[in-house]
């Protein structure tokens, strides 16, 4: 298991890495690698395990989720040049201001952000709380509702919580699997996208299919779905498979690939993981320890 919890935030990590010289194109990688990142000695990850990261220390350090010490964190480590989208600087920098995140989190858009940066960041909760329940799923709502106050923001990030753990403590066949993320969730925009994906598993589809079908962009509910699908579809093959595909994929690269990559390490472990590219992984020392510490002081 402390290997599973490893493999999760090192495979969100790296499926970020590679998926981050890919997003947008030719012209997104030419300005990612403007910022330091195609072409450098390691493959640097996005705002999406930086995120993570904070999740997973602040977690550790208030011994349990404490939404005010975690805004604080991710405004605080917020570096811009990783990729932090356009609503989520705004209102990062509101908090690192000293403006309450309960009210930043709606300064940029009056309904709240319904973007996927929720679902991206959330594989720590699963590890933390484990099995598939409620204080997981209070747990997401909350972490969620700090940058996305939209009801599509926070479902996407606590439909991806919920298919991590689910990968982290159950053997579930994939259309079980499906099962049980549909019943938690109570949205036609997800809840129909899931039924497509257990379509999808029967038919072995092509990219542009998924993406057309399932989504491919920036916003929850067009790739919080989708990532569950790849993870299912790649849950036994290697893990380059899974990153190859999302890449193919388009539109949101990093992000798709860090949701799927954290559910596909937390049933595979660190392990399983490709030694090349891991071994070019940013900070993955840091990363590792990280996984550990949430093992060692995460609930009994």
């Amino acid at each position: 298991m402390e290997d599973r919890f490893a493999g999760s935030l090192l495979g969100l990590a790296l499926a970020c890495a590679l998926g981050g010289r890919h997003e947008g194109g030719a012209l997104g990688a030419a300005v990612w690698g403007a910022l330091g990142g195609v072409g450098s000695a390691e493959l640097r990850w996005t705002d999406d395990t930086q995120m993570a990261l904070g999740l997973a220390r602040s977690l550790v350090e208030r011994k349990g989720l404490d939404a005010d010490h975690l805004a604080a964190t991710w405004a605080r480590d917020a570096d811009w040049k990783r990729g932090y989208g356009r609503g989520a600087r705004k209102m990062l920098a509101r908090v690192r201001g000293g403006e309450d995140w309960r009210d930043a989190n709606r300064a940029v858009f009056p309904d709240g952000s319904f973007g996927n940066g929720a679902a991206m960041r959330v594989a720590p909760l699963a590890l933390w709380f484990g099995a598939d329940g409620p204080a997981l799923v209070e747990a997401a709502r909350l972490a969620s509702s700090i940058t996305h106050a939209h009801p599509f923001g926070v479902e996407g990030g606590v439909l991806v919580a919920r298919a991590t753990a689910l990968a982290l403590t159950s053997d579930l066949p994939p259309d079980a699997f499906l099962a049980r993320l549909k019943e938690g969730s109570g949205d036609e925009e997800f809840t129909g996208r899931l039924d497509a994906a257990a379509a999808f598993l029967e038919t072995d589809p092509s990219t542009r299919d998924v993406a057309w079908t399932l989504g491919n962009s920036v916003v929850a509910q067009e790739s919080a779905v989708t990532a569950v699908y790849c993870y299912l579809r790649f849950r036994d093959a290697p893990f380059l498979d899974l990153v190859e595909f999302v890449v193919a994929l388009g539109g949101d690269t990093d992000t798709i690939g860090a949701m799927a990559g954290g559910m596909w390490g937390a049933r595979r472990g660190a392990a399983a993981q490709p030694p090349d590219p891991l071994s070019q992984l940013e900070a993955r020392d840091a990363i590792e320890n990280a996984a550990r510490d949430l093992y060692t002081h995460r609930p009994a």
